[in-house]
């Protein structure tokens, strides 16, 4: 293993996206939110996707010289298009404007359209945090799901993430696939040619499987059975009901080359705690319960580990794999 600081690691990674195909900007907001990932330890969303997106790139799934820009804008609603770019800029335009539109209207909604994979949904929301306000996200994908009662994939593994401030000490920040776990997770056991647990997903003849490539050819299992796959259901009509982003069942799958372009939806809801029973209550009720919820040794806060993770990495760096590090550098032309 090798340790790399943050910067050099988004430096090469912006380089990799470069090389594919991406603007400037595109390549290093997507490298900036690749390497948070892989520094709070979420791999599956980390720097092992700049080869996907790289080949995305090539092979035209992606727009690299994509610049967002607002469709539409109608007070506290908005929707930006990612113009069949890399998601990354497009959510960030879409987040900042229902930041400063939920200062003025107490809370935002911001869909995008025409987009790609978000990565970590929960990245996305940490300017909300730290301009005081609630944030919630989501996300669809393609399809990897069956409808309950279905015997073919319709919906994707649909992200929720939410996050909310505290006046002292990091935020809590909840991020969650519905499917029993991330389909990325997946991907990871297929290149280590690891076994996954039984019951995280089944083969393309809907049978129970252990092998992660045959679980990625078939289907994923949604979390809590039907209510996970309503919650995938109301995701994906949040992300592209509202927005008119490609559904799951519309968009090829994001592990091949080859394949359409997804343009795929992501919708944000931001709310200003100082608009319903004020910030000082807000705080308050926040940290009633994060003691309620402490009072017992074994309950750790949702974010916890991964804000402990991160400011490791920034004084540590991060440890990347030789085959990963090689990778990385081939595709940057290092």
């Amino acid at each position: 293993m090798t340790a790399l600081s943050m910067a050099e690691l988004a430096a090469l990674a912006t380089d990799a996206l470069v090389r594919a195909g991406a603007g400037p900007e595109m390549a290093a907001a997507t490298a900036r939110a690749l390497v948070a990932a892989e520094a709070q330890g979420l791999a599956s969303h980390g720097l092992s996707r700049v080869a996907q997106y790289a080949g995305h790139l090539r092979c035209g799934r992606v727009n690299g010289e994509a610049r967002p820009r607002m469709r539409q804008h109608k007070a506290a609603a908005l929707l930006v298009d990612a113009q069949e770019g890399l998601a990354f800029p497009a959510c960030a335009l879409a987040v900042r404007e229902a930041i400063r539109s939920a200062g003025e209207a107490g809370a935002a909604f911001a869909g995008v359209t025409n987009s790609h994979h978000f990565g970590a949904a929960a990245y996305h929301l940490e300017p909300v945090a730290e301009a005081g306000m609630v944030g919630l996200a989501f996300g669809n994908s393609p399809a990897a799901m069956p409808a309950w009662g279905g015997k073919r994939a319709l919906f994707g593994t649909n992200p929720i993430a939410a996050v909310f401030p505290r006046r002292a000490g990091p935020p809590l920040v909840i991020d969650l696939s519905l499917s029993e776990v991330a389909r990325g997770k997946l991907m990871v056991a297929a290149k280590q040619g690891k076994p996954i647990p039984e019951g995280w997903a089944l083969d393309k003849d809907g049978n129970p499987t252990t092998d992660p490539q045959a679980g990625l050819e078939g289907m994923m299992l949604p979390a809590g059975g039907v209510k996970g796959a309503m919650l995938a259901l109301v995701v994906e009509l949040l992300c592209c009901a509202l927005t008119g982003a490609a559904y799951g069942f519309e968009a090829d799958s994001f592990f091949t080359d080859e394949g359409n372009r997804p343009r795929i939806g992501q919708a944000f809801l931001v709310i200003d705690p100082g608009a319903l029973a004020g910030a000082g209550v807000f705080d308050e009720r926040i940290e009633t319960l994060v003691s309620a919820m402490l009072a017992d040794a074994d309950v750790r806060l949702p974010g916890q580990r991964r804000h402990a993770l991160a400011l490791a990495a920034e004084k540590e760096g991060i440890e990347i794999a030789p085959a990963l590090l090689g990778q990385l550098q081939a595709l940057a032309g290092a």
